[in-house]
């Protein structure tokens, strides 16, 4: 049977003197927690300050609006492709090794970014940034997995997932100082030190486990297969928007990924050594938290993405201003992710997920008394209730996934609980916006003539509904300043229409998800998987 082992033969031979500093620092699983905290922290960090830096990269570079959509995309598919594969290579060859060397290819592919002074060296070296993130991510959570004991680990899930929640929520404040006071390439440059750092803390603290699992071939068809069928998947996904959600693209693309994806698993069961062991599907809670996962960040990343919309377009708030007024999610994320681990380590993730998810359903309907001029006492209290339910979903979701499979299994698990989250991610961002630009575009004539714009230009007006749906007025410098205010207010509106329709789907969500997470659920003790 597989084993986890920890290496220890960089440690000083026995002695009779107690002091044992080398081996109280390899053993000590909060320094674990520490060392990839630092990792955790600037994949997650770099993850959303691009958003902010891509109109300047594109005016800086010149590049055009399909080469900044392939900037985020080709950065999110290699992710997509690599985080299984990573944490295989993790259980099986080293977590340590494969962490560090996430880090290492991480900062390098950020500074190269920077130096790259070309669009097309922007996105390649984005892609090396999703494959390397591949090799960190996954392992963050099979080191936590390896290093502490069943009663501990939801406590440091707990702090795993507040470092991921405050770090995505806090990019928005970071890149909006860098990209004002500082340069596009600034956002990236920030990696060298803090992966520096990472990467020093990392060797000294971080003690190397690994399967025991002797000789055996490595499963390449399965890579090559799940590869495929994710990228098809994750490109149908982000391009949907683009190319419509019904075109033959689009649903081919899904299609073909889905198709791979069931091949794939047809095949892992049929191997004695899969990439993915079919088995920890068998274990329910691990397959439910996986979909809550997926539903969670559905709903963080496609949220915050029209509430800047909203606080930067619509309000006409500057990046930072904005990420200042989106920090009560940051704070209470900060808050909600050891709530959550010490509440499921005492009650199990069957009183936290569905509780999340309830805190989330009440934040996104909340917004539905948004209007274009809402007072921020109306804004806060959804920000507290996402950012409570965000982060108390994540570390309930990460405990029923890395908690409840196998130690040996603890790389894999990892990476099916990111590439859950990369899907949902980018599936709430698109299906939201998708949404509100169906909204926009069936009432984006009737807000503006009932604001006063005359039928013939409203009608004219409405060819820019894409723009509308981003929240951004078509209104040029030659308007008289009546026509301009009534097709400001028209439009606004007409965003406004576009967003009660995705707070209102995605609260529906939320309760689905409450109502799989309690059913789901019933009956998972504490510790099944250790």
């Amino acid at each position: 049977m597989p084993s986890t082992t920890v290496d220890h033969s960089s440690l000083p031979a026995p002695s009779p003197q107690p002091a044992k500093p080398t081996l109280g620092r390899r053993s000590n699983p909060w320094l674990t927690l520490l060392a990839v905290a630092f990792g955790l922290f600037m994949v997650q960090l770099d993850a959303s300050v691009v958003a902010i830096a891509n109109p300047e990269i594109g005016r800086a570079l010149e590049a055009s609006t399909a080469d900044l959509q392939w900037v985020t995309n080709s950065y999110l598919l290699a992710l997509a492709a690599s985080l299984i594969l990573g944490g295989k290579l993790g259980d099986r060859f080293g977590r340590r090794t494969f962490y560090m060397a996430g880090i290492v290819g991480f900062t390098l592919s950020s500074v190269a970014i920077g130096l790259s002074g070309s669009i097309d060296g922007v996105i390649a070296f984005r892609a090396a940034q999703g494959l390397f993130g591949g090799l960190l991510m996954p392992n963050t959570l099979g080191l936590l997995r390896a290093a502490f004991p069943p009663r501990r680990f939801g406590m440091a899930v707990g702090i795993w997932a507040m470092v991921s929640a405050v770090s995505t929520a806090l990019g928005p404040i970071v890149g909006g100082l860098l990209v004002e006071h500082v340069n596009w390439e600034s956002v990236f440059y920030i990696n060298a030190p803090i992966g520096v750092l990472a990467l020093l803390i990392s060797a000294a603290v971080l003690p190397q486990s690994r399967n025991s699992t002797g000789h055996h071939r490595f499963d390449v068809p399965g890579v090559v297969l799940l590869a495929l069928g994710l990228l098809c998947v994750v490109l149908g996904v982000v391009k949907g928007e683009t190319w419509g959600w019904a075109s033959a693209g689009t649903l081919g693309t899904i299609a073909a990924g889905v198709l791979v994806l069931a091949v794939f698993g047809w095949y892992e069961n049929r191997i004695e050594h899969p990439l993915l062991p079919m088995r920890l599907f068998r274990i329910r809670a691990l397959t439910v938290g996986t979909v809550i996962t997926a539903l969670n960040f559905f709903v963080m990343l496609g949220v915050i993405f029209f509430v800047m919309l909203y606080l930067q377009n619509v309000r006409g708030f500057s990046p930072v201003e904005a990420g200042v007024r989106t920090l009560p999610l940051s704070l209470a994320s900060l808050v909600a992710s050891p709530l959550g681990a010490a509440l499921t380590g005492r009650f199990g993730p069957r009183l936290t997920m569905p509780l999340g998810m309830l805190l989330q359903a009440a934040a996104t309907f909340s917004m539905l008394s948004w209007d274009t001029a809402s007072s921020y006492a109306t804004m806060w209290p959804p920000f507290i209730a996402l950012g409570l339910g965000v982060g108390m979903v994540l570390a309930a979701s990460s405990d029923a996934i890395v908690g409840q499979a196998p130690v040996r299994d603890g790389g894999v698990a990892g990476g099916l609980q990111a590439t859950a989250l990369q899907i949902g991610g980018a599936l709430g961002t698109s299906v939201l916006v998708s949404l509100i630009s169906g909204r926009v575009g069936a009432t984006l004539g009737g807000e503006l003539t009932g604001a006063g714009v005359p039928a013939g230009v409203a009608a004219g007006l409405e060819e820019a509904g894409d723009a509308v749906a981003m929240g951004i007025a078509p209104v040029s410098p030659g308007m008289p300043t009546g026509l301009r205010a009534a097709v400001v207010e028209g439009s606004s509106q007409a965003f406004m229409n576009g967003v009660h329709t995705a707070v209102l789907v995605t609260g529906v969500l939320c309760l689905l998800g409450a109502v799989l997470a309690a059913a789901g659920l019933r009956g998972i003790s504490r510790g099944a998987g250790h």
